[in-house]
C-alpha cells in the first residue's frame, strides 16, 4: 500500500500546556488516558474520533498534544477541564498552538528548580516547605493530606 501524498493527509496542529504545579511528574501514558477521557466526556466517542487526539510529550512541566487541524479549541477546553492524572490534582495551562513542533519548542522554557526550605510549623502543624525562585513556596503537610498555604516576600521573613 503507497503513501497518501501529502495533499490528502489530515492536517495536524500541536497545542503545548504547562503542567501546574511544574514539579508534578506524571507518565505520558497516564496524561494520555486523563486527556482522552475528558475528551470523550466532553464532546462523545464520535467527536473524539474526528479531534484525533494524541499526547506527544509530557516531561519537564510541559504536555504536547496533537489534534487534527480545527479541533484546537475542543483539545484546549479538554485541557481546562482536566483536574487530575493519576492521584496528582493538576491543571494544564494553554500556552501555544502551532502547527510543527518546532515551532512550539520556542515556547518552552526552563523551570526553576525545587529548592526544598525545611519544616516550617504553622499554628501547630509541620509543613515541609518548597521555593521556587522568584515565586511562591508551597508548604505541605504529608503525602496524602495536602493543604497549601501561599506566602508573599513579607510573609516569608518571619519564617
Amino acid at each position: 500500500m503507497r503513501a497518501r501524498p501529502p495533499t490528502l493527509r489530515d492536517k495536524k496542529r500541536y497545542v503545548l500546556a504547562a503542567i501546574e504545579p511544574c514539579y508534578t511528574e506524571i507518565d505520558p501514558r497516564q496524561m494520555y488516558y486523563a486527556l482522552f477521557d475528558v475528551v470523550s466526556s466532553l464532546f462523545g466517542d464520535v467527536g473524539a474520533g474526528r479531534i484525533k487526539m494524541t499526547v506527544i510529550s509530557c516531561d519537564k512541566g510541559y504536555v504536547i498534544a496533537r489534534c487534527i487541524r480545527g479541533t484546537e479549541a475542543q483539545v484546549e477546553t479538554a485541557m481546562a477541564a482536566l483536574t487530575s492524572v493519576d492521584e496528582h490534582h493538576i491543571a494544564l495551562r494553554t500556552l501555544a498552538t502551532s502547527g510543527t513542533l518546532h515551532g512550539l519548542k520556542g515556547c518552552i522554557r526552563t523551570l526553576p528548580t525545587l529548592a526544598e526550605g525545611g519544616v516550617c510549623m504553622i499554628e501547630g502543624q509541620d509543613y515541609t516547605a518548597f521555593h521556587l525562585p522568584l515565586e511562591k513556596v508551597d508548604l505541605f503537610m504529608g503525602n496524602k493530606d495536602q493543604e497549601r498555604l501561599y506566602f508573599t516576600e513579607d510573609d516569608l521573613e518571619e519564617f
